[in-house]
């Protein structure tokens, strides 16, 4: 495991400081865990919509091919 520097302003460390029956250490390893899982997820979600959205855009062209043509001779254009 790495270690990581962290900055807070002196008045939080004091706050901190008084409440010293929380492992201020393993809390932010665990917010840090949760918030890359949860962006690691966006991302995913995001690609996955991305799929999607550009297969239905493939389904609507090869829905549309010929359409104009066939219009025609029906003589609806």
């Amino acid at each position: 495991m790495v270690s990581v520097t962290l900055s807070v302003p002196e008045e939080v460390r004091e706050k901190m400081q008084r409440h010293d029956e929380i492992n201020w250490s393993a809390f932010v390893r665990k917010c840090i865990i949760e918030k890359t899982e949860s962006l690691e997820a966006l991302e995913r979600w995001s690609k996955e919509e991305k799929d999607i959205s550009d297969w239905s855009v493939r389904l609507q062209r090869k829905a549309r091919e010929g359409r104009f043509e066939w219009l025609q001779k029906k003589g609806l254009v």
